[in-house]
Parts: structure tokens; sequence; C-alpha cells
């Protein structure tokens, strides 16, 4: 026990400097340093519903940064030792965190609760508790040992208190929300347990401490900005109390359809982050600087911005756990996301040791050559040459993940010496604009009369100010795309038709500007197939299927599809319309990868109608559980229940545009069973044929 005591002092001043003034009891840190801590370590530290009871504040304060100092001991010589791995470390401060927050609400609670009774909502009649929402790393399982921690307040309703002292709900949190900071934050002779930073909640410090989730809600809608997404991408309610804050959040956070627009979004972050760093000279910021944590964070996160509203898996809080996912997904490589992890670990263990040292909020490598070298053989390398050789190696493999993630679009066809501007200039020649068409092989009068009425048109010209430009940059490479296939016009018009369609949802001109190989690729599938054409302009999310390593593979592992579908109506159990939307965008998707693989030439029609036909099947072995689960005052787990494909089902020789004709069969005895599989069989007809969004 001594050894490894001994061996972490070493490394840290802070662990040194209060061994030695005798503030860590033998006692009680050594039997810490056996365990992984957890709540019921940190309710055992002290008689807290004594001092609640008591109201002795300045006791409760006293013994929370105790606690901390062991909690801090604890972790320094676990992890300086290799006891520990980053999970533990992250996990142990931040349900840690939970605790104090959850202790000093809970007495700030009482306290006023005494003076001026309980918070009861204005519409329920219900006594009100305060939700503390964890920001950032406290939100992600992920704190630092020397971090703030991002706290947001909201209360469910407006009311008043019903003691004889009334006073508004509002009032009542406030004076709750500012005790709590008060005992967390506040530095005394013992320090102090947090700093809390309270600027990430709506209109910073310039807004209301708490506010109700009605306000909350109003807030995201009206004003919330695109930083505040990623904010709340990680936001994690560490109160008990029941609240409705997750409903409220998760629309503006994960956007129903595929959010292109966060790419830009991200870059315009970074840029600023980046300024940031040059301008204070943070080049060696293992956070901040390039390559760093914050890079890492970066990637996982614009993958959750972009498709967490489609894949519920990916609205995960954890950096690490999302880079699973999204390896497991494929929407990463394996090999990247283990790149990136490995990374992350190694920068964050710095961190760690970089704040071990004095208990200091930093992330900046140091200077003192005593502190270079112990810093190094923490890390496991001989001398600080080796050690920076080692980190110099993980944050460039960060920056050129990150470059090539969220690199600026790739050059356009403007770059070329023959621009294809002139197709849309605001006051071009008409005779001018009508010869350039011919020229590349366009039917002259019709192209350059859709133009015009595109331009004039009423979607045009009522695009945001974000859309339009967005518009307007893509338009030159469509024409170009359009004009090297050999029916160009017919192609071109499609596509314009396409870009009307999907003009007010920027999120998909983001995605063209973003993406011009896939543009180009769009414009080869128009150009084969009115009936692709139309269906991409139906079911426009499809467009991301064209960036889909399995678009051209024809070998559909049903089975494999079959699970994930499941997975998908599973993880949306209990929401009806997401579980139809689920099986739809299942339906479209696979739609498209065989009718953009039958356009290749890849199935005779026959094999053709067979994939078409197992896709039925999948979708309706997946409906079946899930709308039995979903249809009232059924007797049995499992329906008794056969169904059976007539016509072309029945004969596997579905076309893309087929009809089910089905027939159900069931065979139970229970006596309401008529009404029950009757009351089945019309849920189930409608969550496959019913239009949704």
């Amino acid at each position: 026990m001594q050894t490894i005591i001994a061996n972490a002092r070493r490394h840290s001043h802070y662990l040194a400097r209060h061994l030695d003034n005798g503030n860590l009891k033998p006692e009680i840190l050594h039997p810490m340093l056996d365990k992984v801590l957890g709540n019921a370590d940190f309710q055992a530290f002290a008689d807290w519903e004594k001092i609640r009871a008591d109201e002795n504040e300045e006791e409760l304060a006293r013994q929370l940064r105790l606690l901390r100092r062991y909690v801090m001991a604890q972790i320094i010589v676990r992890d300086i030792n290799r006891i520990s791995d980053l999970a533990e470390v992250t996990r142990t401060i931040t349900l840690f965190a939970d605790f104090a927050v959850n202790t000093a609400l809970d007495f700030a609670y009482a306290y006023y609760q005494d003076m001026y009774g309980t918070p009861i909502g204005r519409y329920t009649r219900e006594a009100q508790h305060l939700s503390v929402v964890a920001m950032g790393k406290a939100g992600g399982y992920e704190l630092n040992v020397s971090s703030d921690i991002d706290l947001i307040f909201v209360y469910p309703e407006a009311g008043d208190t019903d003691g004889k002292r009334e006073r508004g709900n509002q009032e009542f949190f406030t004076k709750t929300g500012q005790k709590l900071i008060a005992l967390l934050n506040d530095i005394t002779a013992d320090g102090q347990v947090f700093r809390v930073d309270m600027r990430l909640r709506p209109d910073g410090d310039s807004g209301a401490l708490v506010l109700s989730e009605t306000a909350l809600e109003q807030y995201l809608i009206q004003q919330g900005r695109e930083w505040e997404r990623y904010a709340w991408c990680k936001g994690r309610v560490v109160t008990p109390y029941p609240n409705g804050i997750a409903s409220v959040v998760r629309p503006f956070v994960f956007r129903k359809y595929l959010d292109f627009n966060a790419y830009e979004a991200m870059r315009a972050l970074h840029r600023q982050i980046r300024s940031e760093v040059g301008r204070k000279g943070m080049a060696d910021n293992v956070k901040l600087g390039a390559g760093g944590i914050r890079e890492v964070e970066f990637v996982a996160q614009i993958f959750q911005m972009i498709r967490g509203g489609r894949i519920r898996s990916l609205q995960l809080k954890g950096t690490q756990e999302t880079l699973h996912e999204l390896a497991r997904l494929g929407i990463l490589e394996h090999h990247t996301a283990d790149t990136l992890l490995a990374a992350y670990r190694f920068l964050r263990d710095v961190e760690h040791r970089l704040q071990y040292w004095d208990d200091q909020q930093t992330q900046t490598l140091p200077q003192n050559p005593e502190q270079q070298q112990l810093l190094a053989e923490s890390m496991g390398f001989a001398d600080y040459a080796a050690f920076s050789d080692g980190l110099n190696r993980h944050r460039s493999q960060v920056n050129a993940i990150f470059n090539e993630i969220l690199a600026e679009p790739e050059e356009t066809p403007q770059q070329k010496a023959e621009s294809w501007q002139w197709v849309w200039q605001e006051n071009g020649d008409e005779e001018t604009l009508r010869s350039r068409l011919a020229e590349h092989g366009f039917e002259a009068d019709t192209v350059a009369e859709r133009l015009a009425q595109l331009r004039h048109s009423h979607k045009y010209r009522h695009l945001s100010a974000h859309a339009q430009p967005r518009f307007d940059a893509v338009m030159p490479p469509l024409a170009e795309a359009a004009a090297a296939q050999t029916n160009p016009t017919a192609t071109l018009l499609r596509l314009l038709d396409f870009l009307e369609t999907v003009s007010r949802r920027s999120a998909y001109l983001a995605f063209l500007n973003e993406h011009p190989q896939a543009l180009r690729q769009l414009a080869g599938i128009m150009s084969q197939s009115s009936w692709v054409a139309a269906y991409l302009c139906k079911y426009p999310i499809l467009l991301d299927e064209l960036l889909s390593a399995q678009l051209m593979e024809t070998e559909h592992n049903w089975p494999a599809l079959a699970a994930e579908l499941s997975d998908g109506l599973t993880n949306a159990e209990g929401d009806t319309e997401a579980q139809m939307d689920i099986l739809r965008h299942f339906q479209h998707t696979q739609v498209f990868r065989l009718a953009v693989q039958d356009l290749a030439g890849l199935w005779t029609v026959e094999a053709l109608s067979d994939q078409l036909s197992a896709l039925a099947d999948t979708i309706l072995a997946a409906a079946l559980p899930a709308v039995w689960a979903d249809t009232p005052k059924t007797h049995t787990g499992t329906p008794n229940i056969a169904v059976i494909g007539y016509g072309k089902l029945g004969g596997k020789e579905l076309g893309y545009s087929s009809d089910l004709d089905l027939v159900y069969l069931y065979d139970d005895p229970h006596p309401d069973a008529p009404d029950i599989y009757g009351r089945f069989v019309r849920r189930l007809t409608n969550w496959l044929s019913a239009a949704t969004g």
C-alpha cells in the first residue's frame, strides 16, 4: 500500500501536500484504494441525513469537500499505478459529482421548503422538484478530475408554494439553485467541491438561473443555436425526479431527417476554436490543439448530429461509446474508430496527469524539465522525447482523420477553365444562355424555359438565407453532371424537379454541396430511370444511400437486415409513429438499393423478384411482434396467427410497385379471439399502408 502511495505522490504535488499535512487519514484512504468507488461509498462517508435534519450548512459544505479530497487521492493513486483505466477515472469523478449535486440539492430544497412550503404545480397541483441537467463531460460520464461542472436547472411547471410565506415556483427554485451552487462552488478553508458553470443555460449569464420545461421548450424552438445542439447532445438529468426534459430536448438535438447542415456548423465552431488556440499560443494544449481531444469529440458528434435522429442507437452521451457504435454501424471503419479511441484514451490520460500535478484545470504540456520527465514516466515512457513522439503520433493521426471528415467540400467544376456559372447567372444574356446550352447537348429552349420558371418560382424566391446560397451553388455542378449523360435534357429536368422538391430542406442542399461525387452519381441514376427519379423526389432522405458502401453490394443478408430492423423497432418501442417510419425507411432504402443495382444490370428479373419478395417477408415478420405489442388487451405475448401471401407475393414474383395480397388465419381458443385478432389485423394493415411523414 505504501509503495503505490509513494509512487503516486511523486507525480502529484496536490497528493503529497495533503499527505504531508495529515489531511488524509490512512484508516479512511487505504480501504478506498482497494476498490472502485460508487454511490454507497460516498453515502457512507458522513451522516448526511443528520446534517440535513440539523440544517447544518457549514458541516455539509465541509464534509463534501473532505470527501472530494479522498476521492481525488483514491483516483490519483489508482490511476498513476495503472490499477484503474480511463473509464474508471472519469466514471468515479462523475458519480461523485452526481452525488454532490443531489446532496446539495436535497439540503437546499429542504431548507427553503421549511421557510416557504412545498412548490406546487399550477396545473397538476402536484409537488414540484428541481431537475439538474449535467452538460458536457459531466453529462457523458467523462468528467475531468479538476473540471468545472456545467449545469442547467429546470423545474416542471409554474405555480406557488403552499406555505404561509408564499413564493412563486420561479423564486423558490432560484433560491434553491443559488444555495446548491454556493455549497459546491464557494472556496472555504477546506477548498471547494466543484467549480459550477451555469453559462450553458438559455441566454447564458443574462438568462434566468432556473426555467420551467415550457420556457426551455420555447427557447429551443425559437432561439436555440447550432452550438447549443452539440452542448445538449451530452445533456443528462442527474436528479431522480420525474421530468419531461428528454422529450423537449431530443427533437432539438436529433433532427428527424438527416442533417448535413451539421458539417458547416461544426466547421464554424472548430474554426473559432482554432482561431482562439492560435491567438493564445495554445498549440501545446492536448484538448484544443490540432489533433487534440476536442477533434476526437467533434468526429463522434458530427455523425450523431447528422444521423442521430434516424438512428436512435447513436443518441449516446459518451465519446467512446459513440465511436464504438459508429464502427458497429459501419459509419466509421473499424480501424479508424480504433485509432481515434486509442488516441482519445492516451490524450485523456495525459490530461489527467497534468491535472494531478496541482489540481489545476489545465490541458497544457509542462515547460519544467522535472515535470516533463515525471509526466513521461507516468505515461510509460523512458523520457520526455519518447513521450513527445508518442503524443505527436496520436495527434497527427487524429488530425488527419478529422481533416478528412470535416474538410471543406472538394473543389467543384467551378474551378475548371470552363466555368458553368453561366447556367444560373441572374442577369445573363438569354441568347448566349441558349447558345451555350445547345453546345452542351441540351434542348436549349426547353431547358432555358425551365431555368427561368425555377428562378421566378415562389419556392426559390422564398428560400431562407441559408438555403438560397446553397441552391445557387449547386446549380452549376448539377447542370454539368446532367450534360455528361446520354440524355442531358431529360436528366437535367429530373434533377431540377428534385432540387425544387427538396429546396426547403437546406440539409439536402448541403448534402449535394458537401458531396459532389454523390451529385454526379445522382445524375447518372436519374438519367436512366424516370421511375427512380420520381421515387427520390418522393423520398429524398434516400440521398444518403448514395454514400453507402453497400449500395452496389448484391449480397443481401436478409437475416442480418431483419435483426437490424427488429433492433430499430425495439429501440423506438412506445412511439408508434416512429416505429411506422422505421418500417417505411427500411423498405424505401432496400427498394432504392435494388433499383440502383437493377439499373446497373446486376439482377435478372427472376432474381430481383425474389429479393423484393424477401423484403416483403422481412417487413411482415418484423411488423407482427411490434404491432401485437401495440395492440391493446392482448392475452398472450405472441399472436397465434399465420400470414399467407397470395398472388405475386405468394409466387415470389413481386415488382417494385406491387401490392401485397394477404390472408390471415388464427388458431386461438380464447373467447375474445375474434375481436382481438380483428383489431390486430386492422392495426397491422394501418401500420403497413397508412401515409406518414
